[in-house]
This record gives C-alpha cells, sequence and structure tokens, in this order.
C-alpha cells in the first residue's frame, strides 16, 4: 500500500512538471513581439505585416507634426516595455536619443526605417510606401526570426494589396489632365504629389517660416504661373497657405502625410483614398 502511494505521488509530482514545461514552452511561443513606432506611418506597415505575432503601439499623435512632440513619461514606459523600436531617422525625431536614454531598456533594439526611392520619400506615394514594408519585415524578422517566414508572407500580401491600389488610382487620375493644373503644396506633400502628376510651381513649409515677404514671392509665382490650387499638410500646419489661397481666389485643401490624422483614415489606404478624393473634387471644381 505505501509503494502504491508513493507511486501515485511520483506520477502527480511528474505529470505537475510536465504541466509547467509545456506551460512555459506555450507562453513562450504565444508571446507577442512589443514593437514601438514613432508615427503611424510605421504603425500601420507593422500592424499589417506583423500580424497576431506583434503588440505595435505608436508614440506621436498621427494629427501633430513629429517635430513639435513632447516626450511623456508613459512613452518612456512604453520603450521600457519593447522589444524593437522603430523611426524614421527624420529631423524631427529628434527627441528620439532622450526617450532611448530615459527607457533604460537595454533589451530594446532599435531600427531607422529611413526610405527613399529615388529621389522621393514620401512615404504616402506607394512605391515608397512598399520599400518600406521591404525594411520593416527585415526588422521584424532579424528580431524574431522564428515568425520570419510569417512575416514575409503576410508582407507579400500587403504589397500586393499596395499594387492594387496604386493601380486604382492611377486609373482614376489618369481620367483627368492632372499635369496641366498648377499647384503649390506644402513641402511636406512635394513627394506624394509629384507621384500624382499634379504641376508643381512652388512649395512652402510651415507657418512660422512664412514671412510676409515669403509669402508675397509665393503669390507672386503663382499669379504668373496661373496657379489654381493650394495644397496644405494638417501635420506641418493646416492653414500654412491660406493667406496664399485667399490672395490667389483659388481652392485650397488640407491633405495628410500620417495616417489617422482625420476619422477613419487609421491605415494608408484609407488615408490615400482621402487625399485623392480631395484632389479630384478640387479639380472637379
Amino acid at each position: 500500500m505505501k509503494k502504491f502511494k508513493v507511486l501515485i505521488i511520483g506520477i502527480l509530482v511528474l505529470g505537475l512538471v510536465v504541466a509547467l514545461i509545456v506551460g512555459g514552452c506555450e507562453s513562450a511561443k504565444t508571446s507577442k513581439l512589443k514593437v514601438v513606432t514613432s508615427t503611424s506611418l510605421i504603425a500601420s506597415i507593422a500592424e499589417q505585416v506583423g500580424g497576431d505575432m506583434v503588440d505595435v503601439v505608436n508614440i506621436i499623435p498621427p494629427a501633430q507634426c513629429p517635430g513639435h512632440f513632447d516626450i511623456k513619461p508613459g512613452d518612456i514606459q512604453k520603450l521600457a516595455d519593447a522589444d524593437l523600436f522603430l523611426l524614421h531617422g527624420w529631423q524631427g525625431e529628434m527627441f528620439a536619443e532622450e526617450l532611448i536614454a530615459s527607457a533604460n531598456n537595454p533589451d530594446l533594439t532599435v531600427v531607422k526605417v529611413n526610405v527613399r526611392v529615388g529621389e522621393n520619400a514620401d512615404w504616402m506615394a506607394p512605391p515608397v510606401q512598399q520599400a518600406a514594408v521591404d525594411k520593416i519585415v527585415a526588422a521584424l524578422s532579424e528580431i524574431d526570426a522564428e515568425n520570419a517566414t510569417a512575416y514575409q508572407a503576410l508582407a507579400a500580401e500587403y504589397k500586393d494589396s499596395i499594387a492594387t491600389k496604386e493601380a486604382e488610382i492611377e486609373a482614376r487620375l489618369a481620367e483627368e489632365d492632372i499635369s496641366g493644373i498648377n499647384v503649390m503644396c506644402a513641402d511636406m506633400l512635394e513627394g506624394f504629389i509629384q507621384w500624382t502628376g499634379l504641376n508643381i510651381v512652388a512649395t512652402y513649409g510651415r507657418p512660422d517660416s512664412l514671412t510676409p515677404q515669403v509669402v508675397q514671392e509665393l503669390v507672386d509665382t503663382g499669379r504668373e504661373e496661373n496657379v489654381t490650387l493650394i495644397i496644405d499638410n494638417l501635420q506641418s500646419g493646416q492653414d500654412a497657405g491660406a493667406g496664399i489661397a485667399e490672395e490667389l481666389g483659388c481652392t485650397r485643401i488640407i491633405l495628410i502625410d500620417l495616417p489617422g490624422g482625420f476619422d477613419n483614415t487609421e491605415t494608408w489606404e484609407k488615408a490615400i483614398d482621402y487625399d485623392i478624393e480631395l484632389i479630384l473634387e478640387a479639380i472637379a471644381q
């Protein structure tokens, strides 16, 4: 009887050990890679190619200019808990070094996703968006090699959807005489506006850079070149071109260059649809 009890206890202990080992393995396999992003441009892609294998947290609010972002204690904690920090490496992200140092996370991997296709570095343009996907999936695959194949499969699917969206938009723009429309736009939108085919006569910076002399020069250029559309950027100053448009008596629209800047624009696809609709409505007037 005593031997029987010892046997039963041994079986129970063995079962407990096995359960702990299996449970530990399952926990390791199901734990998500914690990714922090500097902007919604990166977050949108990381969510697409990471699927349910990543937990993505974005720092800079999508309606805010990255250059005017102030670090909060909560942002430091996000990075302290993260495995990977993805940022652009833009000059406007000067806060990043202080944030990384404050997080004091020795296990954190930091990757700058600096993307350019030719002279175009605007992530809203489909070719640049595709190049950004390649950079981000490479970063995820390197830090989480076990799921690399899955990341790459999701990336391929997403790049196909980008190509489909690009073809759809190009077909719509081809129905209009885009190249014959002279515009002025915020300099942060230059790459995207060039991709659409609109003729950019001049670009301008943030509101604090527009002195009376600069505005007058832009107005004079606008009159000489018969500019009919002013295109502002929400994130870099949505009213920067308001005075120029008023002087020229022309249409003005406000686009976004970060997903989520307005309601129902939280993904790149929705954001570019929003921008294109505004452009087409404006040139139809």
